[in-house]
């Protein structure tokens, strides 16, 4: 009955009318993985290319000043980044393995009802990520009708509504849209940040040299609070690794898809976080947007540099922003994939995305980030200990779909161990995921081994010998 999965095997259990979900839900079989392993790479680059990163960058700059010069910016990046490849890789191994997406993969620990509530605290942040990318793309669409009527219309809202209407229609297609609109995409954005960067090279170095590369920064709590920021940035895209895991063809090793993370996530992420500090440096604005309009004073090149953040901010929304809240909804309501999907563009619509960043400061942007890792800080911990530690990487896929096996109700002891980690992350908030991830993970462990005893969520762990005497089953 438990079946041990090794690395690159494509097991599956077929999706069974009484399993109660829509087929978007179900075990994706081999047959059905048609992204390779070129076409998850430019998934991630588009991903990373994006003005939420660059906003990060921006948000260094605070009235002027940078909180941490050139040599430190780059140092947290790669730590951050090399963090979040290997739980990338840590944490997907069970969707690729079994084709399961998350919100399934939540009942291995929270429980049928319990993964409710984990499961909102990843969908919500994405579809305020959503509306957040959707905004600046639609700022963005803004300057290309000014151009265009000779500065008759200017309208943000409509552009962000017109846009969000847009992005809803196209993700309707599901994620075999993803895989071509990455892979146009990145390549045009990367083209146009390259020339971007250039022309802050030529006229604005002086500026940038004196705010930014020659700031006297810190390797104090502010160096620290960035690298969180950083992991709290793609907290919520790797604790959903197994939505788009499953997605990826079979047969890649562990190793290898470890690499497909870390090379177009240092590129994209390393590039695009340069350009977002340099920008806020030389024109003192946080929106890049809107500093990009002041830095390229010539309409044409603004329309095409326009054009490349709509797209930009349309390739983040395919990849990040869009399936994970679709997954939850479908789960919690039982809605087809096309109905959930058009619900969270809705939703996404009155999500106030303005409120993060102001023209003065993206302050507003960061502390949202480190306030929602909080919490994903600790369910990443809690499903990669229940994983690899209580289970050793053995599950019994079918019993995650069924609704009176051992994975029904809730799991105590996870959504005690999530609580504790994330009251014990606000207590340092600018070290919010890794505090929680650390916390949750000991208290997890302690209360599986101490606490409910009776509980079924025993049955399969290393701690099952003390339901009713019964021993643990050998994989």
């Amino acid at each position: 009955m438990y079946t041990k999965l090794e690395s690159g095997d494509s097991t599956t259990v077929p999706v069974q009318p009484d399993m109660g979900v829509d087929e978007s839900l179900g075990p994706k079989p081999a047959s059905g993985r048609t992204v390779g392993p070129v076409d998850y790479m430019f998934m991630w680059l588009g991903d990373g290319v994006n003005l939420g990163n660059m906003t990060l960058g921006a948000s260094l700059v605070v009235a002027g000043i940078a909180t941490l010069n050139i040599f430190q910016t780059f140092a947290a990046a790669i730590i951050a980044i090399g963090i979040i490849s290997g739980v990338f890789a840590l944490n997907d191994r069970l969707g690729y393995r079994t084709g399961i997406p998350y919100v399934v993969q939540l009942r291995m620990s929270f429980g049928m009802k319990g993964c409710i509530i984990s499961s909102l605290l990843r969908g919500i942040p994405a579809i305020i990520w959503y509306g957040f990318q959707s905004w600046i793309g639609g700022t963005a669409l803004n300057e290309i009708a000014k151009i265009i009527t000779g500065g008759s219309f200017d309208n943000i809202f409509v552009c962000f509504v017109v846009l969000q209407l847009a992005q809803i229609v196209l993700s309707l297609y599901g994620f075999h849209a993803i895989k071509w609109v990455e892979s146009v995409i990145s390549i045009v954005i990367m083209v146009a940040l390259i020339y971007v960067f250039g022309i802050l090279l030529n006229a604005h170095s002086g500026v940038i040299v004196e705010k930014w590369v020659h700031a006297q920064g810190t390797w104090g709590l502010p160096f620290f609070a960035f690298i969180m920021m950083f992991m709290g940035n793609y907290a919520a895209i790797f604790l959903s690794a197994a939505d788009y895991s499953r997605e990826l063809k079979a047969g890649i090793s562990d190793a290898k898809r470890g690499f497909l993370y870390f090379l177009p996530i240092l590129i994209a992420y390393g590039f695009v976080l340069c350009i977002g500090a340099m920008l806020a440096a030389a024109t003192g604005v946080s929106n890049p947007v809107k500093a990009f309009a002041i830095v390229i004073n010539n309409p044409y090149i603004t329309f095409f540099v326009s054009a490349f953040i709509v797209m930009g901010a349309v390739a983040v929304n395919m990849v990040a922003n869009i399936i994970p809240p679709t997954y939850v909804i479908t789960l919690i309501t039982k809605l087809k994939y096309k109905t959930a999907v058009t619900i969270s563009g809705l939703l996404a619509l009155g999500s106030c995305p303005w409120v993060l960043v102001q023209d003065s400061s993206a302050e507003g942007l960061g502390m949202f980030i480190l306030i929602y890792s909080a919490f994903l800080g600790p369910i990443v911990s809690i499903l990669l200990i229940e994983y690899y530690i209580l289970r050793k990487q053995t599950v019994n896929v079918a019993d995650l779909y069924k609704e009176d096996g051992p994975f029904a109700g809730y799991n105590p002891s996870a959504i005690l161990a999530m609580l504790i980690g994330a009251g014990a992350a606000f207590m340092k908030v600018e070290l919010a995921w890794v505090i929680g991830f650390v916390v949750a993970g000991i208290a997890y462990i302690l209360l599986m081994k101490f606490a409910f005893k009776e509980s079924s969520f025993r049955k399969g762990t290393i701690f099952e010998e003390s339901i009713n005497g019964a021993t643990p089953p050998k994989p």
